[in-house]
């Protein structure tokens, strides 16, 4: 039987821990450097982001977080820091916070609702 988007993202949430939109505003104002990756595409981060996020589309999450990948992302080095993964609703994020578990990561977490989520609650956007 194959698999839909659906499944995988069930299948991926049922490992992981989310954390909500306003818990992470209130996370990222108690810790500024905290971790925030947006795993959504370029031309979905320009129209907004959070504000002190890193962009690292879903495609490339793997390679960016691998230590033996020569472009992998320096911030992603440290597998016990705190990390929130998030996208436009929550599916993508999920499937990567999946794969960083997988990766060793041991604070990890996907923000339920994504972006969306987000912008509902009124909360500060950036634009580059």
């Amino acid at each position: 039987m194959s698999k839909s988007l659906k499944d995988f993202v069930a299948d991926a949430k049922s490992r992981i821990r989310e954390i909500s939109a306003t818990d992470v505003a209130q996370a990222l104002a108690a810790n500024p450097s905290l971790l925030v990756v947006d795993v959504r595409e370029p031309a979905e981060w320009a129209e907004g982001h959070l504000p002190t996020a890193i962009l690292i589309p879903r495609g490339m999450v793997e390679a960016k977080a691998d230590l033996d990948y020569p472009n992998r992302e320096p911030k992603l080095a440290d597998r016990h820091q705190a990390v929130i993964v998030h996208c436009a609703s929550g599916a993508r994020s999920a499937m990567a916070v999946d794969v960083l578990q997988q990766m060793g990561f041991t604070d990890v977490r996907s923000m339920a609702g994504g972006f969306a989520a987000w912008k509902d609650a009124g909360l500060s956007v950036a634009k580059d």
